[in-house]
């Protein structure tokens, strides 16, 4: 048994998908998977329970590592443009079985994410129904939960629906919704940046660091979890027209916009808000509300709605490649890897991704394994990092005009570690679920994948 046996790049070249998309497809793809819950969310959780105003500090920490991560992603992106992110990646490094358990991880994240955020989306619209008189029966408001009388969540299982059947449209056309909610964002963004800087008291700022240093890595393990989403970009990679020069602009684009938004945003959020009183669902709304501009707080929770959706188009989008990916090697059955004839696109994969992302948005209460999003994503990322130093031995250094991520092997050797110490802020109870997550991909892959896998072919 060879579990170490390598994917070759060239035999991964061949594409069925239509490449059609450009940079700024890629960036929007960024920027709609990574902004969304964070922003008008985290931010306030960060400042109120972990870090204070020092929650900018959080962020910052947190953008470090993310950009550190993003490098690695980018050079493997222009030097091993096949498609499936990490797990192609990683395939062709360190072998399959490397290559499937960070593609294991990713569908854990990606599947967890798209569930979740229809999960809070469900939220944000019920609430804005209660407002206008109308209430749907208890028992479909909520994931299954005997005691407090709710059984399926309706409305993320619509979500998730209507969602599933928008991806299985042709790559373009399926991120042109995405595209637009973006922009949205963006509006949203700039209207609380642009008013909300009026209403900054210095004196909210103060005590800056309340909870200490522990604090404010505390928060950057939170709010780490904020910017995940830029690895979307790498799954597109085998429908985008030029990838070993667009992917990686896209991934190191999304991300430092993302981090300069959140930073700004929070800079100006705790300004306006005694950090303790941002402990809420809806900080940023809520801020307009603590300075009596109600109009702007609904015109922003409106807004928080709608723009939520391009969060679980983006990972969607996402997990669908990956598992076509994955199945097209034979790790996973072969039906998955059928390609649409009039659009091109993976819509078995498609249609079952959606149907296990709307079971689990329809009837668990996913805050019990939200936290297993953020221990396998982290633990993707330090094998990513590791990933970079194994390419540079395989394959030299980058020809010119590919990417070159700066300072290897010191800056992965720095994010492998950083992704470590996050790992370790989080809890015993979620280490032991990321443990029987892990053996549950290690039986996926020695009861079927290591057996079907094309690679047996040339053994």
């Amino acid at each position: 048994m060879d579990i170490f046996r390598k994917k070759s790049i060239r035999a991964s070249s061949k594409s069925e998908l239509r490449k059609n998309l450009k940079v700024k497809d890629l960036i929007l793809l960024g920027i709609g998977a990574v902004i969304g819950t964070g922003i008008f969310v985290v931010t306030g959780t960060a400042a109120a329970d972990y870090a204070g105003p020092a929650a900018t500090l959080s962020f910052l920490v947190a953008a470090i590592v993310v950009i550190a991560s993003g490098f690695s992603f980018a050079e493997f992106a222009a030097r091993v443009p096949i498609t499936g992110g990490p797990y192609g990646y990683l395939s062709v490094v360190f072998g399959e079985l490397s290559g499937w358990m960070a593609g294991w991880f990713l569908i854990c994240e990606y599947l967890l994410a798209v569930s979740s955020v229809a999960s809070g989306w469900s939220s944000y619209f019920q609430g804005f129904l209660t407002s206008i008189g109308i209430h749907l029966p208890k028992a479909l408001t909520a994931g299954y939960n005997a005691q407090n009388g709710t059984y399926v969540d309706l409305v993320a299982a619509i979500v998730v629906l209507l969602i599933t059947v928008w991806v299985t449209q042709e790559a373009k056309k399926a991120l042109r919704l995405n595209n637009l909610m973006v922009w949205v964002k963006f509006g949203i963004i700039a209207l609380f940046i642009i008013v909300g800087v009026f209403f900054v008291d210095p004196g909210n700022w103060t005590p800056y660091v309340p909870f200490g240093s522990a604090g404010v890595f505390d928060g950057a393990a939170l709010v780490f979890f904020a910017f995940l989403g830029f690895d979307a970009i790498a799954m597109a990679a085998e429908e985008v027209e030029n990838p070993q020069k667009d992917v990686p602009r896209g991934i190191i684009a999304s991300i430092l916009i993302a981090a300069t938004l959140y930073i700004i945003v929070t800079i100006i959020l705790t300004g306006m808000v005694p950090y303790t009183e941002l402990g809420v669902g809806d900080p940023v709304a809520f801020a307009m509300r603590y300075v009596h501009l109600d109009s702007v707080g609904s015109i922003l929770s409106i807004g928080a709605i709608f723009t939520l959706l391009t969060v679980t188009i983006s990972m969607l989008y996402s997990l669908v490649r990956l598992i076509y990916a994955i199945s097209k090697d034979g790790l996973l059955p072969k039906f998955l890897s059928k390609i649409d004839k009039k659009h091109r696109t993976p819509v078995n994969a498609t249609y079952v991704t959606g149907a296990i992302a709307l079971f689990f948005a329809a009837a668990f209460p996913l805050n019990l394994l939200a936290e297993l999003t953020n221990i396998t994503a982290l633990a993707c990322l330090i094998m990513m990092s590791l990933g970079v130093i194994r390419l540079r031995k395989m394959m030299g250094e980058p020809k010119q005009g590919e990417y070159r991520m700066p300072f290897v092997p010191i800056l992965p050797l720095f994010s492998a570690i950083a992704c470590a110490f996050l790992m370790t802020r989080l809890t015993g109870a979620t280490w032991i679920v990321f443990g029987i997550t892990t053996l549950i991909g290690l039986g996926i892959y020695f009861g079927y994948g290591y057996k079907n896998s094309h690679m047996n072919q040339v053994d």
